[in-house]
């Protein structure tokens, strides 16, 4: 078993490169979501 198919991922194929690829995409989604949600209210854009 390997360290990523422990703690809140427990379930099987936990650490394949699909799911990997698709929680990352997600995550690195939002956190681009929020700091141009954050620009626009700061600023005035377009």
């Amino acid at each position: 078993m390997s360290d990523l198919n422990r703690g809140i991922m427990k379930f099987e194929g936990a650490d394949s490169a699909v799911a990997l690829t698709i929680s990352a995409t997600v995550i690195l989604g939002g956190i681009a979501v929020l700091i141009l949600w954050a620009l626009k209210s700061a600023y005035t854009m377009g």
